[in-house]
């Protein structure tokens, strides 16, 4: 039986051990132990026959794993489980919106996917461009009007929506293609892998792709600034500049709206003003991955279409920016190229969307080879994603949504409570300084979250549209340069929320990330605070234990054993 995520069975001693790194955590069983054994070997274990057959190849790939073994940053794949029936509170997943389990969701989707006039139900035929799918026609059309501001007038720049089998697709295929030799892109420092494998593979030079501090206004300001005022004798960088002041070459500014290892949100309004101050010949764009913010995000009259939508830069390209009509008059234009909104976090199905506008519509559906060279969507995921949108037209989601970022403000500020009343070290573990935010703490004293009620809304913390430029986020990293074993510690308490270190996240930046959900509880956010609370002061304890033996030189060897780091 458990009670708030922690099992009532403990061992007082074993979890005095455990918070001393000294025990490993009691791992979950399987159904088949030992073909999940047999799997785990085989892809970790090269036999003497693989070495024989692989050769050099074998040695060299051999080595590469062995280096990432001893440096504990080697990736495994983690237990199988089934989403809703697992025994472990899920800090972990995307699902953001719980909707993979959502009995809403599942009776929307059998209805349509059994309806007497549908014709197609399983597959999709081959690429688009051999087979066009009624389904998949109509889904895009629908999203162009779900996610996009209505035009004001006929000079509006329409925003066209192509659908792809993954947002990693999507970046692909867009930064692969879309700029062109000469032209210049600024990424953030935080962008996804997908962006950064996408601008490698495009026709840009070394010299035209250059990178800023995450979500730095200053660090923007300051690129832009060297690309637009050159030296004259740099005669590299004074042809850029050359052909951005005429306006023969693009710049692009590449940026998540909120980013997935550090639940940050990106300054898009304060990058979309300064790309109309200074580009007056209109040849900046910017370009925003919604992955993480579909479903959760927008304003009050649509919410769930993400952050674009919800600061008032979902009108189209040149489009007056602003969620209301007083906004809007204010003259700004929207400098908003494209976006990307994905279907498999919060809406709980596959694939995504590229809003951007015909002309490299059509660009790509010439030259993208990630959507001419592969098989399209299949059809029940494109009835699945129509039913999630469903679920946000008519506004189930955005109760779900409200009570994700009430638990998040709630999570925050009681995690920094916490740890404050404790004395806890930053440099054992704390929250970044974005969390620290006084607009969380204001929301947290009006909040009347119960205790007990799974899925309370009846006095929510916040609508979707407060505070809607710094509202609070689901992704919450535990910075702490001993990820794996609070990690692990949590694990032994029936939560699951994962160790986060290079290469995917910087070195000095490790942590444990903890994704909220729906489905999460304000009982289950107090079982994590109180997790990790109690892990970090038996952590202290043992450093001050091995720092004092160390003095007597007596030789310390790491208490938390290689097997428990290595399952992590």
């Amino acid at each position: 039986m458990r009670t708030g995520g922690v099992s009532r069975t403990f061992n007082p001693v074993l979890r005095f051990q455990k918070a001393r790194g000294y025990a490993m955590p009691v791992m979950k069983k399987t159904e088949n132990k030992s073909q999940t054994s047999l799997h785990h070997e085989s892809t970790s274990t090269p036999s003497s026959r693989e070495t024989y057959q692989l050769g050099s190849l074998g040695t060299t790939l051999r080595a590469a794993l062995a280096s990432r073994e001893a440096r504990s940053i080697k990736r495994r794949l983690p237990e199988p489980s089934v989403l809703g029936k697992q025994s472990l509170i899920d800090f972990t997943s995307n699902d953001y919106l719980s909707l993979s389990t959502s009995p809403l969701l599942r009776t929307r989707f059998l209805q349509k996917i059994t309806a007497k006039d549908r014709g197609q139900i399983l597959g999709s035929a081959g690429s688009r461009l051999l087979v066009n799918p009624d389904a998949h026609h109509r889904l895009e059309r629908r999203l162009e009007n779900i996610l996009s501001r209505p035009s004001r007038n006929e000079l509006d720049t329409p925003q066209v929506g192509i659908l792809f089998n993954s947002g990693f697709d999507a970046n692909m295929s867009f930064f692969t293609c879309i700029p062109q030799p000469g032209d210049v892109i600024i990424l953030d420092e935080y962008i996804h892998a997908s962006v950064w494998d996408g601008v490698r593979a495009s026709r840009l030079a070394q010299d035209c792709v250059k990178t800023f501090e995450h979500n730095s206004i200053e660090s923007i300001r300051t690129v832009l600034d060297r690309l637009l005022n050159v030296i004259p004798s740099d005669t590299s960088s004074a042809s850029i500049a050359e052909r951005l002041h005429s306006g023969s070459s693009s710049l692009f500014i590449a940026v998540e709206s909120l980013y997935s290892m550090d639940g940050t949100l990106a300054p898009l309004r304060e990058i979309n003003k300064l790309l109309s101050q200074l580009f007056p010949r209109k040849n900046a764009y910017l370009i925003v991955d919604e992955a993480h913010a579909t479903g959760i995000y927008g304003p009050p009259s649509r919410p769930g279409c993400g952050r674009v939508s919800q600061l008032g830069l979902d009108g189209g390209l040149g489009s007056p920016v602003g969620v209301t009509m007083r906004e809007m008059d204010d003259g700004e234009e929207c400098r908003v190229l494209a976006r990307l909104h994905t279907f498999g976090k919060a809406l709980a199905g596959s694939g995504a969307i590229l809003l951007t506008t015909p002309l490299l519509t059509s660009y790509l559906i010439n030259y993208a080879r990630p959507l001419i060279y592969t098989t399209a969507l299949a059809h029940p995921n494109v009835v699945l994603v129509d039913s999630a949108f469903d679920l946000m037209v008519e506004g189930e989601t955005e109760q779900l949504s409200t009570h994700l970022l009430a638990l998040s403000a709630y999570l925050a500020n009681l995690l920094q409570t916490e740890l404050d009343k404790a004395r806890i070290s930053p440099e054992i573990v704390c929250l970044p300084p974005h969390l620290l935010s006084p607009t969380l703490s204001r929301s947290l004293e009006s909040s009347s979250l119960s205790s007990n009620d799974h899925h309370d809304l009846s006095s929510p913390l916040l609508s979707s549209s407060s505070s809607p430029l710094h509202p609070p986020t689901p992704i919450m990293p535990l910075l702490t340069p001993h990820p794996r074993p609070l990690s692990a510690y949590l694990l032994a308490l029936d939560m699951n929320a994962r160790p986060i270190t290079w290469p995917t996240v910087p070195r000095g930046k490790e942590r444990v990330r903890v994704c909220l959900h729906s489905g999460n509880t304000k009982k289950d956010v107090e079982a994590l605070v109180s997790g990790v609370v109690e892990w970090a002061r038996g952590w202290t304890e043992q450093m001050k234990e091995k720092k004092e033996m160390k003095e007597m030189n007596v030789v310390v060897v790491d208490s938390l054993p290689l097997q428990t780091q290595s399952k992590l």
